[in-house]
């Protein structure tokens, strides 16, 4: 199934939950009727976001807070003191029950939805979405002569006043402590005026230990000295066991094993985004209750708010169609829902995308009352472990994209802690270390990445007339469709989806038009 998209155009001069601006947003917009994983990868590869199935770029030389697309290098990944402490707390409290209490100020901030209010995304109780899904899938198989039968999905009405609580909801991961340089301990350097010609100064203990060896080495010349030898010594003249010298991978801290008689019992289960999955819809009730409670408690969200529409158009709902190539990794790719199930509940919930290159996170929620467990650090790094598993099978699959990076509101800046990580050059769509990037943002909100002043963008909408049009239940290039069109602010539209999207998702996917 070809992708279909409804272009919606540029938003400007709305509300901003990132400075509060109340005016300071500019995105442009579209609706994904359906997506292939290997599109939305392209897609997001050029700075677009989907929340539920409405996808989004902001315009990034316009917005008052400029959203970079970030992704973390999950097979260099280490993690750091404040990631070891978060695991370390979870292995206690699950073997021992063991709650950590007074380093309050320690722990990372909790997972932000500044974007997540009503008014951020009031635009999208305005779009008309005109079409009938079903037809529209109906139709397009017909024009695609497809084989294969659709499975059902989507086949209710998109009403035309749909609701999506939020833009930006994929701000969920906690913040953490930037990786901690290694201190590498070096003997002291003589001072000033000493005289390197004399034998350095021993202390008496040391001398005492001498003499005692060499007592021992005349009563037993050919005697089992090693063993002595090993106790007296000063431990630092060893050298420590390979293994010990080696720091423990996220893995080693992730799944200790815990003992039998562990107070709690733990498991994380990753469950397909499908009403048609059985794991899915019978967890459905459960996890919709942790959603409520969560945005009410950690948000402040309205019960009205939080009602089991938004709650599936949000987190449920998505245009990504599900894949199982053989190449591909065991779960497949598409939209899930990764739990964490505790003693028999739910009490988090990571939803994820699982795509040709990356894992891409999309949110958390969880239940406040584990909120001393940090489970937005601790999923994190679930996803960070689970990428570099997928990536055993599928070496392609390499990188966890966290979102976006906003370098201008310093409760945003945490994802930047997750080393090593790249930024998207808004102008070149080439990744650049973070490093190099952090440096430019200082100075200005708004940043090119790419040094290279003659680069530009490689995958640029060069040939619009082969841009991909679905009209009238017809599939045509945009160069047949134009001639039928008389409308001067068509052709504007068009041009603008084409340079956004970029040239090869331009001819692979179809442009509805109405």
């Amino acid at each position: 199934m070809a992708s279909v998209v409804e272009y919606k155009g540029l938003k400007v001069g709305y509300y901003c939950g990132y400075c509060d601006s109340e005016e300071g947003k500019a995105s442009c917009g579209m609706w994904a009727h359906s997506m292939t994983v290997q599109d939305y990868q392209d897609l997001i590869d050029r700075g677009w976001r989907r929340s539920g199935k409405y996808v989004y770029k902001p315009v990034m030389n316009q917005t008052c807070c400029p959203q970079y697309t970030i992704r973390c290098r999950p097979l260099q990944f280490q993690p750091s003191k404040s990631h070891k402490k978060v695991l370390k707390k979870m292995l206690k409290f699950l073997a021992k029950g063991e709650i950590s209490k007074g380093n309050c100020e320690d722990e990372p901030m909790e997972p932000t939805m500044e974007d997540a209010v009503a008014s951020d995304f009031a635009l999208i109780n305005k779009l008309d979405i005109q079409c009938d899904l079903k037809t529209l899938n109906d139709d397009l198989k017909e024009s695609l002569k497809s084989e294969e039968k659709k499975k059902g999905k989507s086949s209710e009405r998109e009403e035309s006043n749909e609701l999506i609580q939020s833009q930006d909801m994929e701000e969920k991961l906690d913040s953490g402590e930037p990786s901690q340089s290694v201190k590498v301990h070096t003997a002291p350097q003589p001072g000033k005026g000493a005289d390197l010609s004399k034998p350095p100064c021993r202390k008496a203990k040391e001398i005492r230990k001498e003499r005692k060896r060499l007592k021992l080495m005349q009563q037993n010349p050919g005697g089992e000295l090693e063993g002595f030898q090993v106790r007296c010594q000063p431990p630092s003249l060893f050298p420590p066991k390979a293994k010990s010298n080696q720091p423990k991978s996220l893995e080693d801290l992730i799944f200790e094993s815990l003992p039998e008689s562990a107070s709690h019992k733990f498991e994380v289960r990753l469950v397909p985004v499908s009403f048609e999955d059985p794991e899915f819809k019978s967890s459905f009730s459960q996890s919709f209750s942790l959603y409520v409670k969560y945005q009410m408690a950690i948000h402040q969200d309205p019960p009205d708010e939080c009602g089991k529409t938004e709650f599936t158009r949000f987190l449920c709902s998505s245009p990504l169609e599900a894949e199982n190539p053989p190449y591909g990794p065991d779960c497949g790719y598409g939209s899930f829902h990764q739990q964490y199930w505790l003693d028999g509940k739910i009490i988090a919930v990571g939803v994820i995308d699982v795509l040709p290159y990356c894992v891409s996170s999309v949110y958390l929620y969880y239940d406040p009352d584990y909120s001393f467990l940090s489970l937005g650090v601790y999923s994190a790094l679930r996803e960070i472990a689970f990428t570099r598993q997928l990536h055993e099978k599928t070496p392609q699959l390499s990188y966890y994209y966290m979102g976006f990076y906003i370098h201008s509101c310093p409760k945003m800046k945490y994802k930047g802690q997750y080393r090593p990580s790249d930024l998207l050059c808004p102008e070149t769509y080439v990744w650049v270390p973070i490093e190099q990037c952090l440096p430019s943002l200082e100075n200005s909100k708004y940043c090119r990445f790419n040094q290279d002043p003659e680069a530009v963008d490689e995958d640029r909408s060069k040939e619009p007339d082969r841009l991909q049009v679905f009209y009238k239940k017809t599939i045509m290039p945009y160069g047949v469709y134009k001639k039928q069109q008389r409308d001067p602010s068509e052709e504007a539209a068009v041009l603008q989806y084409a340079r956004l999207v970029g040239q090869t998702c331009s001819e692979r996917m179809l442009l509805f038009r109405n």
